[in-house]
């Protein structure tokens, strides 16, 4: 049992929060018994370390049989020394150490992807963890993060998904221009998120959603500029009937994806 939150091994854990320290071992954060839970269940491999409370243990008996599965030991800890080692402030006695596993652009367009999410420089750790959220909803079959994107393994990031980072393939450090081109190679037109474009109904309309499908998503608060509209077959715009200046880019993005996915079923059908 691990009591002391100035336990050393809880100080390392701890350390994973900061980008530089992720970076130098390639580990995150997993915290709250769900993104655990999916870690043990799909990914059981890139498990290091899985911590516990007794009285989590109790609340979440598969975690353990997961765990048992997997051949990894469960590590008992108290209350104070998980929420010493987790980001959030409740981690619900549940904290585990993974290795990253970023997959190249390569392997995404090789594998004959038809709906792939591209975030250009979106920075919100929230937004980037629930658009990949969304994207592993609606089916899509990867997630690029090009630019200065937020790190995937931020451990708000980690949060958002919800465990979604384990089901879809998602690639990092990668240029827009090079997304771009590996998308068109592969057969995918390429949609770019943008006030400025064609009204969603009318892409639907004029059929611009029922193909394989990129759609770019640009930083929220400044978007795509024009250099980067320009590497879009088109644009799109989500139509607003309320009286709402704007709408988030995360809920944005899900309307696209969930749209995308929506015409192209319906073309398998017809």
């Amino acid at each position: 049992m691990i009591e002391s939150p100035r336990n050393a091994r809880v100080r390392e854990v701890r350390r994973l929060a900061q980008k530089s320290e992720r970076q130098e071992t390639g580990l995150f954060l997993l915290e709250g018994p769900q993104a655990v839970r999916e870690g043990l269940r799909d990914r059981p491999d890139l498990i290091e370390e899985f911590f516990i409370t007794p009285t989590a243990l109790e609340r979440h008996t598969d975690l353990g049989d997961l765990a048992f599965e997997a051949e990894l030991e469960v590590q008992f800890a108290t209350e104070e020394a998980i929420d010493a080692m987790a980001d959030t402030r409740t981690p619900q006695g549940v904290v585990a150490v993974c290795r990253q596993f970023p997959v190249s652009l390569r392997t995404v367009f090789d594998g004959e992807p038809r709906l792939v999410a591209i975030l250009e420089e979106v920075r919100d750790p929230g937004n980037a963890g629930t658009i990949i959220r969304a994207a592993d909803a609606a089916g899509a079959d990867a997630v690029v993060l090009t630019g200065r994107a937020v790190d995937l393994y931020n451990p708000k990031v980690v949060r958002s998904t919800t465990g979604s980072l384990f089901h879809v393939p998602i690639a990092v450090d990668v240029q827009l221009d090079a997304a771009v081109d590996r998308a068109r190679e592969a057969g995918l037109r390429v949609l770019a998120a943008d006030v400025s474009g064609r009204d969603l109904q009318e892409a639907r309309s004029a059929g611009s959603l029922d193909g394989p499908t990129a759609w770019v998503f640009g930083n929220e608060a400044r978007g795509l500029d024009a250099e980067k509209l320009e590497l879009a077959d088109e644009a799109v715009r989500v139509p607003i009937f309320g009286r709402a200046e704007s709408m988030n880019l995360a809920t944005a993005a899900s309307v696209l994806l969930y749209e995308s996915a929506f015409a192209q079923r319906q073309g398998r059908i017809d």
